[in-house]
């Protein structure tokens, strides 16, 4: 019998290159309803999920929720949790 393992996208995201690379794969494929499910990822490789929660003012629980692919965050949580991985939201042109 074969035997699989549920995929697990942050046992690839182990150095800064590969996490911007996967942050920035959204923006450049334009699939930005993803970019808050990405960020939750990039927080839990990082190993920083309560400081993201900290940082938009929700329980880890709650921050989770609204990051998963069927939540609907806030544009404000989406920036504080950005904000707390160390990424800005800019108003740059392309």
């Amino acid at each position: 019998m074969l035997k699989t393992k549920k995929f697990d996208v942050t046992d690839y995201l182990k150095t800064e290159e590969e996490i911007s690379a996967y942050l920035n794969a959204f923006y450049e494929d334009g699939d930005y309803k993803y970019i808050p499910a990405a960020l939750a990822e990039i927080a839990r490789a990082r190993k920083a999920m309560a400081v993201a929660a900290k940082a938009a003012g929700v329980t880890r629980t709650n921050l989770y929720q609204s990051l998963s692919a069927e939540g609907r965050p806030a544009f404000d949580t989406v920036a504080k949790v950005a904000h707390s991985l160390g990424y800005k939201i800019t108003g740059e042109t392309s």
